[in-house]
């Protein structure tokens, strides 16, 4: 169990080597970005308007002309800036790109994985990111967590709502399959600010700063805190009453009502009868030992050990009681205590929810995708027209879409004595199947 909790796998969100994890990911994002973006950028920005034959040759898109006058060319030229390529000519060479941008799209991409990772990590900042339950019973007044003692909230009253098919005819037949359909979980709570400073053992003042139902996806807001409705529980056991009373005549001696989450030690009936709680144990079961315990404090399964003080027992009588059961360790008393009965409360669960890295995961993610549509929606075309030797050659790539850039080429080309350069991918893989 030790080691279960060293490693951080029950919260495993949470656990130091899943922040290891993230900061490497990170640091492999910054590494691998910049071992290729130096390069990519020298080689955008410096590129020349007339290559190597050798370059030529082995573009996907290669052809060899004869016999084309310059007209063509200058059509050519005309037809590709038309379509919005930056054209670019040198000795008669020319260079027409466009899209040169969408090559950033994945660098674009690391940038916003890192700016999201960042905000992930930063929510492991105290203070940056708050996600906490709060349990608030009917009645009841809490400090809201991490708000330094500075707020507190009431639950006034929780209120559970469900469909009535008699009213409500397009729940019908989920009621009849389910037999209850939730229509509201609601909290009418209210906020109060603490006045002045905490005194220790002492109720703070307390100033009303405003009512508000909570309801799912309707939070609580007040500064940088949202309190959200998440759960709840009903009927939950809130006070148990016994009497005090002579087994034999079974006259009683006075009431006792016990507050299951914050019993008295001692209650004074008068007359010389009196009831001490010697032990309470909220949610009862008896060890390995044998001895009773308790599973949680929660009033599950109360049971209380009493000493009951009578005229006729000045030393005292104890007995344990438990729903359902009485024992009488030190052997048949006089006196007991009778079960007369209890009250419930509902209870509600609030989520506390405090995120200051929201922003930064949400400007991560917008420029994340920014960079998936750069790369996704655009792509870098070059087709380089050279004349060498009397002949024009004609070559073209792209990262991506061939099928675009050969029709595109082809509008260029048309009505010109420019050959459509062949596509060699393909023209070897016909070769290859004997076309």
């Amino acid at each position: 169990g030790a080691l279960y909790y060293e490693l951080g796998l029950n919260n495993l969100y949470s656990s130091w080597w899943y922040l290891v994890l993230i900061a490497m990911i990170g640091i492999s994002l910054v590494i691998c970005s910049l071992d290729r973006v130096v390069p990519l950028y020298k080689a955008l920005k410096a590129q020349r308007v007339t290559r190597h034959e050798g370059f030529l040759k082995r573009q996907r898109l290669f052809g060899i002309s004869k016999n084309v006058d310059k007209n063509d060319l200058e059509v050519v030229k005309q037809r590709l800036e038309s379509k919005r390529y930056n054209v670019r000519e040198e000795n008669g060479d020319l260079l027409a790109e466009k899209g040169r941008f969408s090559r950033w799209g994945p660098y674009v991409n690391h940038v916003g994985l890192i700016i999201f990772l960042i905000g992930g990590m930063l929510r492991f900042v105290p203070g940056m990111y708050i996600d906490k339950v709060l349990w608030l019973r009917e009645g009841e007044t809490k400090v809201v967590p991490e708000t330094d003692g500075q707020y507190y909230v009431a639950n006034e009253k929780f209120i559970l709502e469900n469909y009535n098919k008699e009213e409500d005819k397009t729940f019908e037949a989920a009621i009849d399959r389910a037999g209850m359909v939730v229509k509201n979980y609601q909290t009418n709570a209210v906020l109060y600010k603490r006045v002045g400073p905490a005194i220790p053992g002492e109720q703070p003042e307390l100033e009303k700063v405003k009512e508000h139902k909570i309801r799912v996806n309707q939070p609580l807001k007040f500064e940088q805190f949202a309190l959200y409705q998440v759960d709840y529980k009903l009927d939950e056991l809130n006070t148990m009453s016994f009497s005090l009373t002579n087994k034999e005549t079974g006259k009683t001696f006075g009431d006792v009502k016990i507050s299951l989450y914050d019993p008295e030690p001692k209650y004074d009936l008068g007359n010389g009868y009196r009831v001490e709680v010697l032990s309470f144990f909220p949610d009862f079961e008896f060890a390995e030992s044998g001895e009773p315990t308790t599973k949680s404090r929660i009033p599950n399964n109360p049971a209380f050990v009493f000493k009951m003080i009578s005229p006729e027992a000045p030393e005292g009588e104890t007995s344990f009681v438990a729903i359902q059961q009485t024992i009488e360790p030190l052997g048949d008393n006089q006196y007991k205590m009778a079960f007369k009965g209890i009250e419930t409360k509902n209870v509600t669960a609030l989520t506390v929810r405090k995120d200051l890295t929201i922003w930064i995961i949400v400007l991560g993610g917008i420029i994340f995708m920014i960079g998936v549509i750069q790369g996704a929606y655009w792509n870098h075309r070059r087709i380089w027209v050279q004349t060498k030797n009397g002949e024009t050659w004609i070559a073209a790539h792209t990262n991506k879409n061939w099928y675009g850039l050969k029709k595109e080429i082809e509008t260029a080309l048309s009505e010109t004595k420019i050959n459509i350069p062949d596509d060699q991918i393909q023209r070897v893989e016909m070769d290859k199947e004997g076309v």
